[in-house]
């Protein structure tokens, strides 16, 4: 895929405050990319940059091969939907949604084709001649995209446009925004703290922490082979288990008084490592079978959660977490028990590695 936005070397300061660090990233065009992190990491500024309501301090951005380092954040083909939505409460629905087209002074029958284009898009047609007043918060986030899309952006950036929704709207709405970015094929930079949504929306997921980036690949791949352990715990539930690969690079021997040897089916060099699991990747057994990766343990405690039951367990000289889902009726578990590991699942992290 072409690169349609890239990041080289970026910087950004704030006073004596670092927020940003040698920010490096090459964005495909028409993905669906999500800036993922804590609160104060960065990735609203670095939204912010892109956009060019922050000036670039050091290093370069690219949109479609340009340079726009330097150019004014209305020149730059980028349209940003606010976390507030912004909206003009004097105007009508139609006014809000056409204010930048009718600010570029274009040709009104021009403007009336996007806006009957853009709001069968987000099925709001019937809502054009009422107030931002009169609306319910998902209809409000549907006209501040609606805005935002009727300017045909290059680049659409979002930030936390759902935090304000309560939480089955906002699972509606961000499947409706997944199908209509997949649609339009319009490359999407999307910033949110919450690791459900960022999973659900990306095909890339950019993890931030502390003005830097920690990974950037695939939605399956930060979550299943996350390269260190800031990824791995912020993305998430996960086991960490210390321990050394042995020379085989297959089965990791933990640091256990038992010394439980746990196999792998991934290459991983000899040397210090932790062993990383989901909850989800092992399973309860109540008899040993005599199966690889099955290990003794007891069950401490647990949490019923409806579609699965999540255990607290005395394994590995340690506790676990581990979720068996669709439990079924009155079927919860107690005491001892095996929990097994597919040797498939498991991940080894090994020398903490840098931020990219």
């Amino acid at each position: 895929m072409d690169h349609h936005l890239v990041i080289k070397h970026l910087y950004k300061n704030f006073g004596k405050n670092e927020v940003l660090h040698d920010i490096n990233l090459d964005i495909e065009k028409g993905l669906f990319t999500t800036f993922l992190g804590p609160s104060g990491c960065g990735k609203t500024t670095l939204l912010r940059t892109i956009a060019g309501f922050y000036e670039v301090q050091q290093g370069d951005i690219y949109i479609g091969g340009k340079l726009i380092n330097e150019v004014p954040t209305h020149l730059r083909n980028t349209t940003m939907v606010f976390q507030d939505y912004a909206l003009f409460p004097h105007m009508s629905i139609r006014d809000n949604i056409c204010f930048g087209l009718n600010v570029q002074k274009m040709e009104k029958n021009r403007i009336n084709e996007r806006l009957e284009k853009t709001v069968s898009y987000l099925d709001i047609g019937s809502l054009l001649d009422r107030f931002p007043s009169q609306l319910s918060g998902g209809q409000q986030q549907r006209v501040a995209l609606a805005r935002a899309l009727v300017m045909e952006p290059e680049v659409l950036l979002l930030d936390e446009p759902l935090s304000n929704l309560d939480a089955k709207l906002r699972m509606n709405i961000r499947a409706e925004l997944r199908q209509l970015q997949k649609r339009l094929g319009i490359t999407t930079i999307y910033v949110t703290h919450d690791q459900g949504e960022a999973l659900a929306l990306s095909d890339k997921i950019a993890v931030i922490n502390q003005g830097r980036v920690q990974q950037y690949a695939s939605s399956q791949d930060i979550y299943f082979t996350p390269n260190n352990e800031f990824t791995a715990t912020f993305i998430g539930m996960s086991n960490l288990l210390p321990g050394t690969v042995s020379d085989d690079g297959h089965t990791i021997v933990l640091n256990t008084e038992s010394k439980e040897r746990v196999r792998v089916t991934t290459d991983y060099l000899p040397g210090e490592g932790k062993l990383c699991f989901r909850p989800e990747m092992l399973s309860i057994r109540t008899s040993n079978d005599g199966s690889e990766n099955l290990f003794k343990g007891k069950i401490q405690h647990y949490i019923f959660e409806g579609a699965y039951v999540r255990y607290w367990i005395e394994a590995f000289g340690s506790v676990i977490i581990v979720d068996q889902y669709d439990p079924g009726y009155r079927q919860i578990l107690e005491g001892d028990v095996w929990v097994y590991l597919d040797p498939s699942k498991g991940h080894i992290l090994q020398d903490e590695q840098q931020a990219m």
